[in-house]
């Protein structure tokens, strides 16, 4: 059990049935109703964002979500393979699950998987990934502006501009923050 008084950003709840982690809180206080916690929540099993508003003092569950660091195996259809990196266990994941990560996957790309008890919440991308150029548009003469760029494919399906020197069978270093091209990998 924790307060709403001590909630802070990355902390796990669970609340309405539904586990939560804590985005964004602000402390309200008002001579009216007294103190309240303003939060955005991110519902950890739809990836949902909701804002919610609780009195202050009330008590809520705690929720004890483990992560564990596991590596990318290999698609079977529309379940993906991950592997215990000290076990050896392996644990399958269904691609709806991991919508938004599939474009970084790679085989053998170390992840961590957030589990709340026997669930298996989602995964969490290492902030770069390492992608191989499958197409990209030739450039185009006499483009030379400053930070000119074309448009890419790479191996796991994104698609995003790179600048005009990366050429198809290129490898690049790709944010799996922000999605954008981040330099040629090494």
């Amino acid at each position: 059990m924790i307060n709403t008084n001590e909630l802070r950003n990355g902390m796990t709840i669970l609340f309405e049935g539904n586990i939560y982690v804590v985005l964004e809180f602000q402390h309200l206080k008002t001579a009216k109703s007294g103190a309240m916690m303003q939060t955005k929540l991110r519902n950890l099993r739809t990836g949902g964002v909701i804002n919610k508003t609780f009195n202050g003092g009330v008590n809520l569950d705690t929720a004890n979500v483990t992560k564990t660091q596991m590596q990318y195996l290999y698609a079977s259809g529309d379940m993906h393979v991950f592997m215990n990196n000290d076990t050896y266990e392996q644990i399958e994941i269904h691609a709806d699950r991991i919508q938004n990560e599939l474009l970084y996957l790679t085989e053998g790309v170390n992840i961590t998987v957030m589990m709340f008890e026997d669930e298996v919440l989602g995964i969490e991308m290492p902030d770069k990934v390492v992608l191989e150029i499958v197409e990209c548009a030739g450039a185009a003469r006499g483009n030379t502006a400053s930070n000119a760029q074309k448009e890419a494919l790479t191996n796991t399906g994104l698609k995003l501009n790179v600048p005009l020197f990366i050429d198809q069978g290129e490898k690049i270093l790709v944010s799996t923050i922000t999605g954008k091209y981040d330099s040629r990998a090494k």
